[in-house]
């Protein structure tokens, strides 16, 4: 007999959803958290045929809650007007230890909860947020700089061989 899990029908792993590439470009990444998302129906559809936007998003604390602005996901033609509005304000999930945590991080000057990518892990919405600092435009320079550099070595030791 093989051992089954309890959902039955599900897909295991996850489904990415979107990414949001600016965030790790723009932010020095220290730390990475998994949240939930409250969604309604319509959402989750759209989300499942890939109609997600993270550009501009970013997530807040109001009131010990955690809170996903300014995502787009489009609209489900099939919800006709049950449709939902494409950049709403989403309530986050996540144990309020974190949320405290977040706050004590996030009062330091210069940090910021962005979003990094949309995914499905065991038919759930989920999305990763990431605790950075910006970066000031020097930096974006250096390390463009570096990759360039990098990018150049790597094609003069292919030209050797």
């Amino acid at each position: 007999m093989s051992k089954q899990s309890g959902k039955s029908g599900k897909a295991q792993g996850e489904i990415l959803v979107c990414r949001n590439p600016k965030a790790e470009h723009n932010f020095d990444i220290e730390e990475r958290l998994e949240a939930g998302m409250v969604l309604t129906g319509s959402e989750v559809k759209s989300l499942r045929a890939k109609h997600a936007d993270l550009e501009g998003a970013y997530a807040s604390i109001d009131g010990m809650q955690l809170y996903l602005l300014n995502m787009h996901i489009g609209p489900y033609k099939q919800a006709g007007t049950f449709g939902h509005q494409e950049k709403r304000k989403r309530k986050l999930l996540v144990h309020r230890r974190e949320i405290e945590r977040l706050l004590g991080r996030m009062a330091m000057r210069g940090n910021a909860l962005v979003p990094v990518k949309v995914y499905f892990k065991d038919g759930r919405a989920k999305v990763e947020l990431a605790l950075g600092k910006g970066r000031k435009v020097h930096d974006n320079r250096e390390e463009i700089k570096r990759e360039l550099d990098l990018k150049e070595a790597r094609a003069a030791m292919s030209r050797k061989h």
